[in-house]
């Protein structure tokens, strides 16, 4: 049903008077919203509540770690404290969306393997055949799941501190190469010449 934009007012007879109903606030609110897509898709990790100790007791906050990715190659990782969990959230998201990193993606995977330690965690990935799936627990499942790479196996050793495991996914990602930057590229290339010219 369609609800009617006009105000009754009644007369001294008894009889009725419409008149039209004013106010940008009623617009606004009725006004169909614009929403953009999302260029980044936001995943919260973790939430933990922290407790600063002051002179007339503890003050509570919210640490909140946030992954952000665009389902493509960027991913990046945020920390942020705040007053509620909201802002704590919000803060994350900024400083995940400065501190985006491009990962080289080949066929739904990673180009090759790698082990980062980085404090107390220690996180290995390997590159996975098509069809495999995402092969991981946690923390880097959560990450690797808003990048573009769908076949992928890891492991995550040494601490279980979920902020330490997030940086070191982070940094396994970003110590990959892509296949043609690799120093034996172009060998077989040049061995390939050779037995042509011969």
């Amino acid at each position: 049903m369609a609800e009617s934009t006009a105000q009754t007012t009644p007369r001294a007879d008894g009889s009725q008077v419409s008149r039209p109903r004013g106010g940008r606030r009623d617009d606004r609110r009725n006004a169909p919203r614009i929403e953009e897509p999302k260029q980044f898709e936001e995943t919260v990790i973790n939430i933990d509540r922290v407790a600063r100790v002051v002179k007339g007791g503890r003050r509570f906050r919210f640490k909140a770690l946030v992954v952000v990715g665009d389902r493509k190659t960027k991913v990046g990782v945020g920390v942020a404290k705040g007053a509620d969990v909201q802002a704590a959230i919000a803060k994350a998201t900024d400083v995940a969306k400065k501190n985006m990193i491009t990962v080289p993606v080949v066929n739904t995977t990673i180009p090759h393997d790698a082990e980062v330690k980085l404090s107390g965690a220690r996180v290995m990935v390997k590159p996975a055949a098509p069809g495999t799936g995402i092969i991981a627990g946690g923390v880097v499942r959560q990450i690797i799941g808003v990048t573009g790479i769908t076949n992928m196996l890891s492991k995550s050793l040494g601490s279980t501190n979920k902020v330490n495991i997030a940086y070191a996914t982070i940094e396994a990602l970003r110590s990959q190469v892509p296949r043609d930057q690799w120093l034996n590229a172009t060998k077989p290339a040049k061995k390939a010449a050779k037995k042509e010219e011969k």
